[in-house]
């Protein structure tokens, strides 16, 4: 049974060849191949431009010769045949008369000694007349033939050997050849320079993403240049470093609130247990009665509570902390009157103006009832108990909304208002009542993630004033007044 070959099927059996070479060796490859190319180029029409030049001025002079000579008595048969081979020679140049005889062939008269030229079709048809004259090269003999006519079916025949040419054209290739090498090396440690350079940037920047991932330390990375693509990428780079650390910060910070709020409710339900416990023992020293027993169980239950509460606003800060898309049309009306009937529940002494503006903005339903029950609830928290709540949804611009929740309370201390939003504050007053110190950071959390604010001040009635800043459209559908009212 032959075997079944393995096929590699990792990250490298399907990245290709070029992803797998350095990004510097791959600019300085490119560095290379494009002063290669245009090396190659230039050399290739230098060279034929060359070729092209010496033939023409071959061609010119060879007919000029030509001429020259068909002109003279070495243009006649007889006085060509006495001439001697070496004074062509020493001009580099082959002679002869080429004439058609009345059978039909062609005779050739060269000088004493010296090699006949090539007599082909072309130099036929200028015997002929049918050309006034030929220029071609002989590939037998490796030379350049020029044909012209000297008398009736006569025509002279000069050749000049193209091997000095050659070796001209020859010196030429490997003189570019030699420049365009050392041009393409020159032009790769050019590259492999700028590219080091280039480069250097980058991997400082991977150098501190490599620093950061193995540490944890999230300092910025120093900007070398002034607003080049580099350091953009630079700033951009530490914008993220930025925002990790805020990020970190924050849930360090949280850990630590959440871990010091948790503490006392725990200590105490603990000690109320314990005491449960001990009380029910059969070698207890001491009975509690049935009121201390009852009001222990109240306050364990009560602890329960201020944990569960504590517990689900953690809960709700943590995911709020997530960014989160949403795409959901929401009647904030509707929002603000759910809130509105669990309030009237948990408060039923206190009083509610309530004045709404249809509205409707993409959000979280959820979570923007959850930031209206938390407001309701900081408001009733601090009312009296035949106190008077002012809820009023109205329009703050073409494309804004706020509601404005208002209480007969004693307000917010100025010392206190820029820190009403942070979780976990409480001001003196508000230490003695219920709370975990994290509603308005939710109502904050929400607010800026619908793309809103959140404000605190004093209300006209007295009491504290929060503002929900959000956007959205105006419902088509509303009130002549603009303010459905409400009161209750």
């Amino acid at each position: 049974m032959s075997e079944v070959p393995t096929v590699r099927v990792g990250r490298d059996a399907h990245q290709p060849r070029m992803q797998r070479v350095t990004l510097q060796n791959r600019l300085t490859l490119f560095a290379a191949i494009g002063v290669g190319t245009a090396v190659a180029l230039v050399s290739v029409a230098a060279y034929f431009t060359v070729l092209r030049s010496l033939y023409s001025e071959l061609d010119e002079q060879l007919i000029s010769r030509a001429n020259v000579i068909a002109d003279s008595a070495l243009g006649q048969g007889i006085e060509l045949e006495r001439q001697s081979a070496a004074i062509f020679a020493a001009i580099d140049l082959r002679v002869g008369l080429a004439e058609t005889l009345p059978d039909g062939r062609v005779k050739v008269t060269s000088p004493l000694n010296s090699p006949q030229v090539p007599v082909g079709p072309e130099e036929i048809s200028v015997i002929t007349g049918q050309l006034d004259h030929s220029v071609r090269t002989d590939a037998r003999s490796d030379q350049r033939v020029i044909a012209v006519p000297v008398y009736r079916n006569a025509a002279l025949v000069v050749a000049q050997p193209l091997k000095p040419t050659r070796d001209t054209l020859g010196r030429l290739a490997w003189v570019l050849f030699a420049v365009g090498g050392a041009g393409i090396v020159l032009a790769a440690a050019g590259g492999l320079a700028v590219a080091r350079t280039a480069i250097r940037p980058v991997q400082r920047l991977t150098k501190a993403a490599e620093h950061v991932a193995r540490t944890g330390d999230l300092q910025p990375i120093p900007v070398t240049s002034e607003d080049d693509e580099l350091a953009r990428l630079t700033n951009s780079f530490n914008a993220m470093l930025g925002a990790l650390a805020d990020s970190q910060e924050r849930q360090r910070r949280l850990v630590a609130d959440a871990g010091h709020e948790l503490r006392t409710p725990l200590t105490s339900l603990r000690t109320n247990l314990e005491l449960l416990v001990a009380s029910q023992q059969a070698d207890a020293r001491y009975r509690l009665s049935d009121e201390d027993r009852a009001e222990i169980y109240a306050d364990v239950r009560a602890q329960i509570e201020e944990l569960t509460t504590l517990i689900g606003d953690l809960v709700e800060l943590a995911r709020d902390d997530a960014p989160l898309v949403v795409h959901e049309s929401v009647e904030l009306v509707d929002v603000v009157e759910r809130a509105l009937d669990r309030a009237r529940r948990r408060a039923p002494g206190v009083s509610l103006d309530i004045r709404l503006r249809p509205w409707t903005l993409v959000g979280d339903a959820n979570a923007l009832e959850r930031a209206v029950m938390n407001l309701l609830d900081n408001a009733v928290k601090w009312s009296p108990p035949d106190g008077r709540v002012r809820v009023e949804l109205r329009q703050a611009g073409a494309q804004a909304v706020v509601l404005e929740v208002a209480d007969s309370g004693p307000g917010i201390a100025e010392s206190d208002l820029p820190h009403v939003f942070e979780r976990f504050y409480r001001s003196t007053e508000a230490r003695t009542l219920p709370g975990s110190g994290l509603g308005l950071a939710i109502v904050k959390q929400v607010a800026e993630r619908h793309g809103g604010t959140v404000t605190a001040g004093r209300s006209h009635e007295g009491g504290a004033l929060m503002s929900l800043w959000l956007p959205g459209n105006p419902s088509e559908t509303f009130h002549s007044d603009g303010f459905p009212e409400h009161q209750n």
